[in-house]
């Protein structure tokens, strides 16, 4: 696109423009979603100001983990509701929600 520009008047051009861009190194970047995440390792990250507001831009190899059920929630819904830990990790299977595993149990 600027075919042979040196980066750094690039880079000059944008702070000119009122554009900070800034790399901050980082080992992974995880992404939470309701139904599981996104992981990104040796990811290449850059903070991007502009007019005040920052954005950020991640490139990098993907992979998408879907959402476990977590020990201590299986373990709050067990001690609300005087089940047994299974009985508590089939109702957070079923529900995929804490409140309503723990009415599904009490009723």
């Amino acid at each position: 696109m600027f075919g042979n520009v040196d980066p750094k008047k690039i880079q000059a051009m944008m702070k000119q423009m009122g554009i900070n861009q800034q790399e901050i190194p980082a080992e992974r970047v995880i992404i939470e979603k309701a139904d599981g995440r996104i992981v990104i390792d040796n990811p290449n990250v850059q903070k991007i100001i502009m007019q005040g507001q920052a954005s950020w831009q991640i490139t990098g190899e993907a992979r998408e983990e879907s959402a476990g059920i977590r020990e201590e929630d299986i373990k709050l819904v067990a001690e609300k509701t005087g089940k047994s830990m299974h009985q508590a990790k089939k109702a957070l299977e079923e529900t995929n929600d804490i409140a309503e595993a723990i009415m599904k149990l009490s009723e």
